[in-house]
């Protein structure tokens, strides 16, 4: 009984030695599509494209705030004062006296900007008191329950009507950015994942080159101390088997390396492992330059930046004239208003009270100041006008050149498969008459390396098709393969 006993508790000992030693991270399948997804959901640099839009979005609703009215309470309860000062006397002379009072005090306002005119109309209602302490006491009111005005710059620069074009450009424009900075996010991932996947079918070829060079090495020997071979070719093939070992070992780390970078841009903390599943699914289809052109203007920011820019350098001529010229503010209020010794009294029977003034500026003698400022700015927008027109020209040649280049690779990776699928047959065609002993081992391994070559191939060519993809889409935020534009739910950002 105690034999069976120490049996069984070997046994759970030997149990928890081994379990941790060959336990693995889990390891999951992952392709291009969803290695993107996850970048744009939990990257860290897609939650800083989040923060930039939304940043430009409120930026955007604080300009929309400044055209609707603004409705505000301003009180004083109560403002206490104890001092001496002059005061005029019934007289009219002036005498030092000693004041006690409270003073309080409460307005409501509603004002609203005219973007037409750049000026200003505004509605007032408030209620004043004041008691006087101390010796003898007292309390009054004044009241103006109401009194509507208006400020209105004449021939001044409107800065409201310019920022009615600029701001909403501005924010389609930051709209634009953040899908653009999601599609820089797939080139991104792309080209991270295609580093690993390289990695891993690197490491995959150099085992199983590893594997065949053992069991070749192992023929090669038995042939030659069977004599049948010279020994250069044992020496050959025993050095191809050590740089075998060496490419293996390299290959293992630098699938390590590119795991640590992939994991890095996704935001994965933990011990999970990735298997790469390669993306050789690829439609064959061509993009249309003037489809891709009438996008790319329609949807990209620096086409949108086109506008405006050009309205900001108009806006900025616009100012220096404005202010080098006749300037004229005029402002007029007519209210009603009434005091009394309470708030009943206040409000009754109130009066008219009106209020016109009128401002002028006009600059005189400036020593040429204003001509060199309107000079600047004219040149300015002459600077302006002509790097836009610049970038035009350049944005075009761009997209045509990348629409060129997408639509070679299609044919270039249809050549690149076929070379890959060549040289497996090839080396495996090699491999059998090698052990049969129809070709010798320089033969074996050409037809090895050609064989690693147009897979690695094959792989870089897949890349570039990816990576040329990607690339179409953020130049033109458009989906050719759905025919659709790229948008998002710009509401789930705010």
């Amino acid at each position: 009984m105690f034999r069976y006993f120490r049996f069984i508790i070997v046994f759970l000992l030997l149990s928890i030695w081994f379990i941790p030693a060959n336990a693995q991270p889990e390891q999951k399948q992952y392709s291009l599509e969803k290695v993107i997804q996850r970048a744009q959901l939990h990257s860290p640099d897609a939650l800083l494209a989040k923060h930039r839009f939304r940043n430009s979005y409120w930026q955007y609703r604080t300009f929309k705030a400044t055209n609707l009215p603004r409705l505000s309470l301003d009180a004083t309860l109560p403002d206490f004062n104890r001092s001496i000062a002059n005061i005029t006397q019934p007289d009219g002379s002036v005498s030092f006296r000693s004041q006690f009072q409270a003073n309080s005090s409460a307005y409501l306002s509603l004002a609203q900007n005219i973007g037409l005119t750049g000026g200003q109309v505004f509605m007032n209602s408030g209620l004043q008191r004041i008691d006087l302490l101390g010796g003898s006491k007292s309390t009054s009111y004044l009241a103006s329950p109401l009194y509507i005005g208006i400020s209105q710059p004449i021939w001044g620069f409107n800065a409201y009507k310019w920022s009615k074009r600029i701001e909403p450009i501005k924010y389609q424009e930051a709209k634009s950015v953040y899908l653009e900075d999601m599609e820089r996010l797939s080139i991104r991932a792309t080209a991270l994942f295609f580093d690993l996947l390289l990695a891993q079918i690197s490491y995959e070829i150099a085992s199983n080159n590893q594997a065949n060079n053992d069991t070749i090495y192992k023929i090669t020997k038995g042939r030659y101390n069977l004599g049948k071979i010279a020994e250069n070719e044992l020496l050959q093939m025993e050095l191809r088997l050590l740089n075998s070992n060496n490419e293996l070992e390299q290959s293992k780390l630098q699938v390590e390396i590119t795991t640590f970078a992939l994991k890095s841009f996704l935001g994965i903390k933990n011990d999970e492992r990735f298997k790469l599943i390669p993306p050789i699914d690829c439609k064959r289809f061509t993009v249309d330059y003037k489809l891709a052109l009438s996008e790319a203007l329609e949807n990209r920011s620096e086409a949108i930046s086109f506008d405006r820019r050009v309205y900001e350098a108009q806006s900025e001529l616009e100012k220096v004239k404005a202010d080098n010229r006749l300037s004229v503010d005029v402002y007029a209020v007519y209210g009603l208003t009434q005091s009394g010794p309470d708030i009943e009294t206040t409000y009754r029977n109130p009066e008219d009270q009106q209020k016109l003034m009128v401002g002028l500026q006009l600059p005189i003698l400036d020593w040429g100041l204003a001509k060199g400022r309107s000079k600047m700015a004219e040149s300015n927008m002459e600077l302006i006008q002509t790097r836009v027109d610049q970038d035009r020209i350049d944005f075009e040649k761009e997209l045509y050149l990348k629409v060129m280049q997408f639509n070679m690779q299609m044919t270039q990776l249809l050549i690149a498969s076929k070379a890959d699928t060549i040289g497996q047959k090839r080396f495996k065609v090699s491999k059998h008459r090698y052990l049969i002993g129809k070709i010798d081992i320089t033969d074996l391994n050409l037809a090895q390396e050609e064989k690693d070559m147009a897979r690695k191939n094959y792989i870089s060519t897949l890349r570039l098709y990816w990576d040329s993809y990607f690339e179409i889409r953020r130049l033109t935020l458009f989906d050719f393969l759905k025919n659709e534009r790229i948008d998002v739910d710009y509401s789930l950002l705010y």
